[in-house]
């Protein structure tokens, strides 16, 4: 990790002394969230975190949209759980930080405020959600399975069918931001006195200033896309064009973190909830991320492994849910529906070929239907909770120098076409 680019500028700084200077300051210890004292056995161990902690931020989740439920449930909601068990036996705790996530609004549209969820709610008004019986079902479907003499991939097929099953029958479009709402719901029935905030990002990306621009490590969901059209790998793409998708750079996100520490430290009472994000403020539309990563590829073609340029052409906009499914139909499933009557024909010549173009057409299907949230819906996250922290930082005179939160400073298709996709050419291409 010290190696990273990440580190450049504190490596510059603190010249020959960088790698004491992180060995005094960070000291790494392994553990586990989706364990009772966070999978800590060690007695000294234990009781020296107990004495030293001061703040926790708890970044730990799994994000995957298609994510095994047992994994989810134990990672995203009982991991929340143990952080906070553990948080109540440190003296001289100031505050706990649970980093979650926008999207636990679901596929709710219009303004969405920075409010609670509380242990029971849904999104489709259903009654009976009880994170317990939860935990009881996957505990029965896993004894099922064994039962049956299931395969491992047989299993994990099955725990992530469970997980979408389990979120969409209350009410969420994926078992990620499923799972982060039942974080949450834990959180504000079991908080009790200890001093809390939740901080809740929409899509974020690349670095905007610190400590490098456009450093980035790992794939977002806007990223999947940008990669695959840069690659040559996505001819079409499905969304509707003046819908609005949120996003956030990377140290803004950080920026929010630690001002909302600084200012929520030792203040007991109900929580406080941040939307951290740029649709209410500086809103930037689908169609301008697609005619910049447009032409961002168009001026400057990858480079694959075989020194070879991918030379990309301006993508087909399928501009509704009813207009991808025709082009599918047309493209995919007419000519899959003549494999299948080929491969009957022929006794089966065909079958692999078949259940593979199967398997990939499934795919595409569910992917649409798991991001149609982000492709279609129109959503606005209100983020006054946000606008005090910046006006706190204003009034000290460092917003634009140290903690500058504020997304109006940053010029959408300059940050796209200068700083997020060469980031990610850098970072993140292979």
């Amino acid at each position: 990790m010290q190696g990273k680019e990440l580190f450049t500028v504190l490596r510059q700084k603190m010249g020959g002394n960088f790698d004491s200077f992180i060995s005094e300051k960070v000291k790494v210890v392994p553990g586990d969230i989706s364990q009772k004292d966070l999978g800590i056995n060690e007695p000294d161990l234990k009781d020296e975190l107990l004495r030293n902690i001061d703040v926790i931020v708890n970044l730990a989740a799994t994000t995957k949209f298609i994510e095994r439920y047992d994994i989810a449930l134990y990672l995203n909601t009982y991991g929340v759980k143990h952080v906070l068990d553990f948080a109540k036996t440190c003296p001289n705790l100031k505050v706990v930080v649970q980093v979650s996530t926008a999207y636990v609004s679901g596929e709710k549209e219009g303004l969405i405020k920075e409010n609670p969820y509380y242990v029971g709610d849904t999104l489709n008004g259903k009654t009976g959600l009880d994170i317990e019986v939860e935990k009881k079902l996957i505990e029965e479907k896993l004894l099922e399975l064994q039962d049956q003499g299931a395969t491992e991939e047989n299993i994990k097929v099955a725990m992530k069918d469970m997980g979408m099953e389990r979120a969409r029958h209350w009410g969420w479009p994926n078992v990620y931001v499923f799972t982060k709402a039942l974080g949450e719901m834990v959180l504000m029935q079991e908080k009790g006195d200890i001093p809390l905030v939740i901080v809740r990002p929409t899509i974020v990306t690349s670095t905007y200033k610190e400590p490098i621009p456009g450093w980035v490590d790992g794939v977002r969901n806007l990223d999947t896309i940008i990669i695959a059209y840069g690659k040559g790998r996505l001819p079409y793409y499905s969304c509707d064009l003046e819908a609005v998708l949120d996003m956030i750079p990377g140290d803004m996100v950080v920026n929010a973190l630690i001002v909302a520490m600084k200012v929520h430290a030792n203040q007991k009472g109900d929580p406080t909830i941040y939307h951290i994000g740029s649709s209410l403020r500086h809103p930037i539309k689908h169609g301008v991320i697609i005619d910049t990563f447009c032409q961002y590829f168009t001026k400057h073609p990858w480079i694959n492994k075989n020194g070879k340029p991918i030379i990309v052409s301006h993508m087909k906009i399928l501009d509704s849910i009813a207009s991808f499914k025709r082009y599918i139909t047309l493209r995919y499933l007419l000519p899959l529906k003549g494999l299948e009557i080929a491969n009957i024909i022929s006794c089966q010549s065909f079958r692999d070929t078949y259940e593979n173009m199967s398997r990939k057409i499934k795919h595409i299907m569910l992917l649409q239907d798991i991001f149609k949230p982000y492709l279609f819906y129109k959503t606005i996250y209100d983020d006054q909770n946000v606008e005090k922290l910046r006006t706190a930082v204003n009034d000290k005179g460092v917003e634009t120098e140290v903690f500058y939160l504020d997304p109006k400073v940053i010029q959408w298709e300059d940050y796209l076409m200068n700083i997020h996709i060469p980031g990610l050419v850098k970072y993140v291409f292979d």
